[in-house]
């Protein structure tokens, strides 16, 4: 049986971001696996199945939540900076190694689509990880953005970014849009009905809004995580793609797979990039269970 504790841990800025610590039934020193979600999601976004089935088989998981989004602390909430959710992830990597019955040398991180990337990025410049699983990644922040706004509307786009910035000179607060929307007057990040499906989910009361900051667009599209896809080597690298992910695009992270150095291995599913938490879920986590079993269970030395 595993046990959830709610968890709250310190971060820069004198915040705490909320995290679930799952512990499996067998005791003793254990090796761990750090997890979070991906861009304006929360734990409830169909994360927690991967963290259970990741301690039934024997890991400790720590599901941590990005600051300034559900019980985390944070300002300006709504607002994703990807290279604060990694310097945050950090912090969760030195939390675990500080827990009794973790294994210090044999953690492991796992992450889903924005997240994904962060774990490439993590993967690539922190070697206390023994090994990576990037599922659904984003790879090209530009390229992915080239996809999915029209060129005709990047004029506008622009502009907006620009009238945020100048309007912040003058204290006015951040401009916000909505994470999902089908309404074509309405800004929003993302429109296609398997993202507005998934992001509106049922979840509990309070703890998600549809709504985030315009910057965060404009660093999503600044945002290249598969530049360090090389640099993860010699850690382990599984990638886990949707053959018909048009959200963070299944051939850019295909070519990424491509550039990548050994040791690493590509989990292929079909259906588009939701499918992995949903009707493709038993291959997804199955593939990374493994990987983890394979490059974690046997301690730092043992061959």
């Amino acid at each position: 049986m595993v046990s959830k504790i709610d968890l709250r841990i310190p971060a820069e800025g004198g915040i705490e971001l909320g995290a679930w610590l799952f512990l499996p039934k067998s005791s003793g020193v254990r090796p761990a696996i750090t997890m979070a979600h991906g861009f304006a999601g929360i734990r409830e976004h169909g994360i927690e199945p991967f963290a259970v089935a990741f301690a039934e088989a024997g890991f400790i998981v720590l599901l941590h939540e990005h600051r300034n989004f559900g019980v985390s602390g944070g300002e300006p909430r709504g607002d994703v900076d990807p290279w604060r959710q990694i310097a945050d992830w950090r912090r969760m990597i030195s939390y675990l190694e500080a827990r009794p019955e973790v294994d210090s040398d044999r953690i492991g991180i796992w992450g889903t689509s924005y997240a994904g990337g962060h774990a490439m990025v993590l993967g690539a410049t922190d070697r206390r990880l023994r090994c990576v699983v990037a599922q659904v990644p984003t790879i090209s922040g530009y390229e992915q953005g080239l996809r999915r706004v029209a060129p005709d509307a990047v004029p506008t786009l622009e502009e907006a970014f620009n009238a945020d910035e100048r309007t912040q000179l003058l204290g006015a607060p951040l401009t916000r849009q909505a994470v999902v929307s089908s309404d074509p007057t309405v800004p929003a990040a993302y429109r296609s009905r398997d993202a507005i499906d998934f992001y509106l989910q049922p979840i509990p009361s309070g703890l998600w809004d549809n709504e985030i900051t315009l910057r965060s667009t404009r660093q999503a599209r600044m945002y290249e995580p598969g530049a360090w896809i090389a640099r993860v080597s010699p850690t382990p690298l599984l990638m886990i793609i949707a053959k018909e992910d048009r959200l963070t695009v299944a051939d850019l992270a295909l070519a990424a797979y491509e550039r990548a150095l050994e040791p690493k291995r590509l989990a292929l599913l079909p259906g588009g990039h939701f499918d992995p938490y949903l009707g493709q879920f038993a291959k997804a986590e199955a593939a990374a269970t493994s990987w983890f079993r394979e490059h974690l269970l046997v301690p730092t030395g043992v061959s």
